[in-house]
């Protein structure tokens, strides 16, 4: 085929397969739908011109060398006008590529649109998720479309790893430790705060490796982002049309979690998680938030709308931001807090706080009233869970010279731990520090 027959027969193909391929099952299934639709396109078409059309489908240059690039967080496609990066530590930087037409701005929306989810039912907006965990979301609009892309890690980066970033201290880590596995008894309540690509999602990723290895999870997401490989009692749900958050939030408590992770709190499902929490089950969720305060009030208004009575069923607040240091984008823990009760208003306890003025971090203050729920779910002096507390923070320290940085690693550490702590201890050096009496 020449040029212009063989870009009619991909347009044609690719708009055939729109929403098609975001379950295939793999390369031979990709190849073969392509090679169906084709033939029923054009039967007399050559073996020599489907290979063209699949090889052109798994092409999306010129954005294709950002989209595999984990350094890059965000690509922004604007039209034909620019390509704009946002890589991690930089912010947004415009790329030496564009596109340089309507007619090539076209053909890459219909093959993005062939991996089109069912979540935007408008055929001038799609939401797509690509075969390596991206994310995209397409816009149609006078100029041509608009394009961003969220790009999706291969692998999640771990607690260790947000350390190392600077996200935040060991002395966290062993707090988010606690909170994630409950001493066996109690996980904590958690919701993340954070504006838009603040690393809200990243955060509540890295605690999986935390969770005891019995544990069951119940994961609901719009789209696809956590990353549940350490966990094997996980059950993962996406939304669609026909079933939304709130239906598998609702439906999620049949299905008996131990914890249940919402991907995002932002309306009606917000009251489901809170009955799920009263009746036991523990929740976290991320949140559009900028300070502790405003999630509560964000809980309490519309659309959520919950009831300030059942707020302090919410262990803790966490809330994450990206502020400028050096002259760098750089994602920080900004506060840690706890709910310790009612009067006039939801009580907030500051554990710890970023200062935006100095760049400086406080001291992180021990836990109160979720240090005070554990000793009495287990029995334990308050003093002793401090301790495990800041024993967990040594361990993680310790795993991180050892170079055990890595969730799955993290994780088998945990497990060893879980089963026998002075015998884990002991194979990383640290069997001087003691261990709660399991």
């Amino acid at each position: 085929m020449d040029g212009n027959r063989l870009y009619d027969f991909e347009t044609e193909i690719y708009e055939r397969l729109r929403g098609k391929l975001s379950r295939i099952g793999g390369e031979n299934d990709f190849i073969a739908r392509i090679t169906n639709v084709a033939k029923s396109v054009d039967p007399t078409c050559s073996s020599e011109d489907i290979k063209k059309v699949i090889d052109d489908a798994k092409d999306f240059s010129p954005i294709e060398k950002y989209i595999v690039d984990e350094d890059i967080e965000d690509v922004m496609v604007n039209n034909t006008s620019n390509v704009f990066i946002y890589k991690s530590g930089y912010g947004y930087i415009e790329a030496t590529e564009k596109v340089n037409s309507k007619k090539d701005l076209a053909l890459l929306v219909s093959k993005l649109n062939m991996y089109a989810t069912t979540a935007v039912s408008n055929s001038n907006i799609s939401d797509v998720h690509l075969p390596n965990g991206s994310r995209a979301n397409i816009v149609d609009s006078p100029l041509g479309a608009d394009i961003t892309i969220r790009n999706f890690k291969n692998k999640a980066l771990s607690v260790i790893d947000l350390i190392n970033r600077g996200e935040f201290g060991y002395s966290i880590g062993g707090r988010l430790w606690l909170y994630a596995e409950g001493l066996r008894i109690r996980p904590a309540n958690i919701l993340v705060g954070g504006m838009p690509a603040s690393g809200k999602t990243t955060l509540l990723n890295a605690m999986f490796s935390f969770f005891r290895p019995e544990t069951r999870v119940i994961v609901i997401e719009e789209t696809y982002e956590l990353n549940t490989e350490t966990q094997d009692n996980c059950v993962r749900l996406e939304t669609s049309p026909d079933m939304n958050t709130e239906d598998l939030v609702k439906n999620a408590l049949r299905m008996r979690p131990d914890i249940m992770i919402i991907g995002e709190a932002r309306g009606e499902e917000a009251k489901d998680m809170m009955t799920a929490m009263n009746i036991g089950k523990i929740s976290m969720s991320t949140i559009h938030a900028s300070t502790a305060r405003d999630i509560i009030t964000r809980l309490e208004h519309t659309p959520m709308n919950i009831e300030k009575d059942i707020i302090p069923l919410i262990d803790a607040l966490i809330v994450i931001s990206q502020v400028t240091e050096d002259r760098k984008q750089v994602r920080r823990i900004t506060q840690v807090s706890e709910i310790s009760g009612i009067e006039t208003q939801v009580l907030l306890s500051d554990l710890y706080t970023y200062d935006y003025k100095t760049r400086r971090s406080s001291e992180m203050l021990p836990s109160v009233t979720y240090r005070d729920t554990l000793a009495r779910l287990t029995g334990y002096p308050p003093s002793e869970i401090v301790l495990e507390e800041r024993r967990r923070a040594k361990i993680l320290e310790r795993l991180n010279s050892l170079g055990m940085r890595d969730m799955k690693k993290i994780n088998e550490f945990c497990r060893d731990y879980y089963d026998n702590s002075e015998g884990a201890l002991k194979k990383i050096g640290l069997e001087g520090i003691g261990t709660l009496p399991w």
